[in-house]
């Protein structure tokens, strides 16, 4: 790694300010833009519309700021997990999810994550660091499969609103016109319910929302998810309820099913208790069994008795399809401490 800024992760007045710095005409910036965004160069001799004098000058303090994988592992199924190298040198992971006409990147925003969800190895390896805007635009651009890509989904390690600032840049560039000029119904960002960043999401991008839930029971949730002591289930669904959900902006709910512990009827009849009138779906998720924890991974007679329970009470549930456990990139496996140990 270098001591050149990134030009990735740049917002177009980032690159008004790179102009005016290096000496160049002002709409050199939008150049630049296209260039990074649009034909998704990787580096500044790419920019064949700048002078080669004022590339020299770019070239100075600025790279473009790509950088390829370390390593791929394609699972049975045809999910991709990709191990990136940030630039304090630790690993992150990210997971690219075929599936018909769609192709689905899960993007990480932290190294490691501080809740420490008890069924998810992200959060056993520790917190390590934010992402940078561009570490993580990064994953986004350097996957073999970035020019097919349909949909991205803020689930892979981290908590997504913990590093809030940099996620919002994140955002801005993937739907603004100068960047990817993607529509917000094609990112999901997921959260455990950090309500006051959660506010702001809510205020300041109109991307789809997926929050963690995995009980009704507060104590029972606490036990598996530390994050309900500070963000409490029922504050985050209060405010969620303030805000409209019929319109372009997509609501849901992702459930972990465990044996015997929160795969009851009672806890769908809670569930649909507490999500009653909200305009929402729930995703139910088989649980990947992760060394060290006692939790199984409930019956599919309990999954689909559970599903068809909340699809009764009117709330639209399905049962999430499992991709690439055979390579640790299902849900709640993805970690990279073998690596870091290595």
């Amino acid at each position: 790694m270098n001591n050149k800024q990134h030009l990735l992760g740049m917002t177009m007045d980032e690159f008004y300010g790179v102009t005016g710095e290096c000496g160049l005409p002002r709409f050199a910036a939008k150049q630049i833009a296209d260039w990074i965004y649009k034909k998704r160069v990787s580096s500044i001799d790419e920019m064949t519309n700048i002078s080669v004098a004022n590339r020299v000058l770019l070239s100075e303090k600025y790279d473009v700021g790509r950088y390829n994988p370390q390593e791929c592992q394609q699972s049975v199924d045809g999910t991709v997990k990709y191990l990136f190298r940030t630039e304090n040198d630790k690993l992150i992971e990210t997971v690219m999810i075929p599936e018909d006409d769609r192709a689905t990147l899960c993007v990480s925003s932290q190294v490691g994550c501080k809740f420490n969800c008890l069924f998810c190895m992200t959060g056993k390896q520790g917190f390590n660091g934010n992402l940078t805007t561009n570490e993580i635009l990064n994953q986004i651009f350097s996957v073999r499969e970035a020019e097919e890509l349909t949909n991205v989904v803020f689930m892979g390690m981290g908590e997504p609103l913990d590093n809030y600032e940099e996620l919002k840049k994140a955002l801005d560039i993937m739907t603004a016109d100068y960047g990817m000029a993607w529509s917000p119904k094609r990112i999901t960002v997921s959260t455990t319910g950090v309500t006051p960043k959660l506010k702001r999401f809510l205020d300041e991008s109109n991307a789809h929302l997926a929050i963690s839930i995995h009980s009704p029971e507060r104590e029972q949730r606490l036990s598996i998810m530390p994050a309900e002591k500070t963000f409490p289930i029922d504050g985050v669904i209060d405010l969620i309820r303030q805000y409209d959900w019929t319109k372009q902006r997509r609501l849901s709910f992702e459930y972990i099913l465990f044996d015997n512990f929160n795969d009851s009827l009672i806890h769908a009849k809670e569930l649909a208790q507490m999500l009653k009138g909200l305009e929402c779906r729930v995703n139910l998720i088989r649980f990947h069994a992760i060394p060290n924890v006692t939790l199984k991974t409930s019956t599919k007679e309990k999954m689909e008795a559970f599903r068809d329970y909340l699809t009764k009470k009117g709330i639209t549930s399905t049962i999430r399809t499992s991709r690439g456990e055979d390579i640790f990139a299902a849900c709640g496996m993805l970690s990279t401490m073998k690596n870091e140990n290595n």
